[in-house]
């Protein structure tokens, strides 16, 4: 009776394995089909890393996808119904008996089809390279979903002429957005801005040749493909790599929803991507990101903005852009004016393009043109005048020489000068900023990483040399001024220190009247307290604001010159001041000169010369401004960044 009961328990155990794991498939035969309200209902590949079935956003909507398995959210590498999500009842994908593989939504409307109508086609299945494909009895493959890719290309899937990549149109969307990846009529790799008012190329860069591009159009076979070790070559001549490049990693290259073209990197302990290559180190640069109207600053993440006289259209979706607050009409009795916005530019859309011409005669040629909204003008060392009659992929940034100056009616109220209010391009976020539009970049990870260290370290410096100094301070007011006599007094009221208020102290300098001294970290004032009492007030106001710039500049020029200065603080603040003012009077000597060699004297020698010399003029400039000894005259550290990002992406 136990070996009885035994063996049905066996047999029921084995039932219920089987049916628990009777979904679990690598292929589909002909005749069969998934349904969209079994979540088990999947196909996999044989090592399970990707997985292929229904793919469900809120709680009606659904695609027929391929994703990666191990990734903690489900990322998407394919989809089959991108623009007609079904619905999540009664929908269905199935292989149909003559070869078509075919999905319906729930009143049985054909969504999406294989175009194969053979009757050779024997089953469906998910390759372990992520492709879904189609197989006749002998394994042949008569479709395949790598022939049609969506945003992303995988390892050793073949990207050609007939084939584009397509973005979302926002974070979390899957619906078909405006940036797209193709091979163009001239043989080249580009990426092009497609919105609902414009067209814009802008990969690669739009104002270079193909040859300054260093890519070439001689081959039309128009193909490229990147390995398992994670390097892209392309007829073009284009090549790049995966920074963590190696076999053995998941990686995918994805057109985001925000334009930029990106290898990620799965991390299979978290589930995590990592970026490992982007197009676009500077975000701004991607063309339409901002919409009509909108401008693109640094904040120092990419934010969107508008110009003034104008405001966001939809908060949620900055492809709309901005919308004029005023209504402008080309009558004469309607008084005009222009509102400059320094280094920022609208790209293309010239109605007239003049060379040599003066700010006067440019103003005016846009003041007569009713089609034009606003004009670019710059020197250059000569004078370059754009009339636009168009405003899209607007930038600001501070290595642009020339301004835009925006047509406005008289009665539009602007600030002045111009505030920006900036707005984060992505989802994550509502919150908007007032900004001045002190730009920086949009940055990787690691690059993040770098400047969290620098701040610190300008900090820790920061607060050492204000501690030495109060201290130093102290210790000799009080073995100077003191008699020895009054020490046990002192000594007594040294614990009943009391905080004194901003007020109390500007009463006691008469509104820092009597400056004493200054130094790096700010000037001292003589003071009289309600108790006659003579004191020393340091002024520290504002020191947040021009020390870590002062101290960033020191670092920054002993890095150039390879020696160190910073430890000196804490031995001998005053031989730190004078070996400081020789390195800087060093410096300034060298530059005046123009000696052809005389960055050669100052770069650490331990380089042999081998340095770029423009970033090096960039650091030694940075230096010399961060040290000003009038700290409104040395740069912000926000400037500082955007500077230092601009001269590293100029090597791109």
């Amino acid at each position: 009776m136990i070996n009885q009961t035994l063996v049905f328990l066996l047999v029921i155990s084995s039932s219920c394995f089987h049916f628990a794991t009777s979904k679990v498939r690598t292929s589909l035969p002909r005749g069969s089909a998934l349904s969209v309200e079994d979540d088990s209902d999947l196909i996999t590949s044989q090592d399970n890393t990707f997985t292929c079935g229904f793919y469900g956003m809120g709680t009606n909507a659904y695609w027929f996808a391929i994703w990666f398995t191990n990734s903690k959210d489900r990322t998407i590498a394919w989809t089959a119904n991108r623009d007609k999500p079904v619905n999540g009842k009664g929908s269905s994908i199935s292989l149909k008996p003559n070869g078509a593989m075919v999905l319906t939504d729930a009143n049985g409307l054909m969504v999406w089809m294989t175009n194969t109508t053979s009757a050779d086609v024997d089953r469906a299945e998910l390759l372990n390279t992520g492709n879904l494909v189609l197989k006749d009895p002998k394994g042949r493959i008569l479709w395949q979903s790598f022939d049609s890719p969506t945003d992303t290309l995988l390892p050793s899937q073949i990207f050609t002429k007939s084939k584009s990549l397509v973005s979302a149109l926002r974070k979390g969307s899957y619906q078909s957005g405006y940036f797209s990846l193709f091979f163009n009529s001239d043989n080249v790799l580009k990426m092009i801005y497609d919105g609902p008012e414009a067209s814009s190329v802008y990969w690669p860069r739009p104002d270079y040749d193909v040859w300054g591009n260093l890519r070439t159009n001689y081959n039309s076979s128009r193909i490229a493909s990147f390995d398992d070790q994670g390097v892209l070559s392309s007829s073009d001549k284009l090549q790049f790599s995966a920074s963590d490049m190696g076999f053995g990693i998941k990686r995918r290259l994805t057109l985001d929803y925000d334009g930029n073209l990106r290898f990620h990197s799965l991390n299979f302990t978290t589930g995590l991507w990592s970026i490992t290559w982007e197009a676009f180190a500077q975000q701004c640069n991607v063309h339409g990101l901002c919409g009509r109207y909108g401008i693109c600053i640094y904040t120092p993440q990419a934010m969107c903005s508008c110009p003034p006289g104008y405001e966001v259209s939809d908060i949620s979706d900055w492809s709309k852009g901005c919308k004029p607050t005023f209504n402008f009409t080309c009558s004469k009795s309607q008084q005009l004016k222009f509102v400059e916005i320094l280094h920022t530019d609208y790209y293309g859309f010239d109605s007239n393009y003049s060379r040599g011409i003066s700010f006067e005669d440019c103003r005016k040629i846009c003041l007569d043109d009713c089609a034009c909204q606003a004009f670019s003008y710059r020197l250059d060392g000569v004078g370059l005048c754009y009339a636009k009659i168009a405003l899209f992929s607007g930038l600001k940034t501070l290595n642009f020489p020339g301004s835009i100056y925006m047509k406005l009616p008289t009665s539009v109220k602007t600030a002045e000068p111009p505030i920006l209010v900036g707005y984060n391009t992505s989802c994550e976020s509502n919150k908007s900023l007032i900004l001045l539009g002190s730009p920086s970049m949009y940055e990787t990870i690691i690059k993040r990483v770098r400047w969290v260290y620098l701040y610190s370290f300008c900090l820790a410096i920061g607060t050492i040399e204000s501690l030495i100094f109060l201290s130093s301070w102290w210790f000799l007011f009080r073995r100077s001024s003191v008699p020895a006599t009054l020490e046990d007094g002192y000594r007594v009221i040294s614990s009943h220190f009391r905080r004194f208020s901003y007020a109390e102290l500007k009463k006691a300098t008469k509104n820092f009247k009597v400056e004493l001294g200054r130094g790096s970290s700010g000037a001292v004032y003589k003071g009289v307290l309600a108790d006659a009492r003579i004191v020393a007030v340091k002024r520290l106001g504002d020191a947040f604001q021009g020390e870590q710039e002062f101290c960033y500049g020191i670092v920054i020029l002993e890095i150039v010159r390879g020696i160190r200065l910073s430890t000196r603080v804490i031995e001998d603040t005053e031989e730190h001041e004078v070996e400081l003012t020789r390195l800087v009077g060093l410096v300034k000597l060298r530059i005046q000169s123009k000696e052809e060699c005389w960055m050669e004297d100052i770069v650490d020698p331990k380089l042999n010369g081998q340095f770029d010399r423009k970033q090096a003029a960039t650091l030694l400039e940075i230096g010399l401004a961060c040290m000003e000894e009038d700290r409104s005259k040395r740069p912000t550290m926000d400037t500082v960044v955007q500077i230092l990002l601009e001269s590293e992406a100029e090597q791109y």
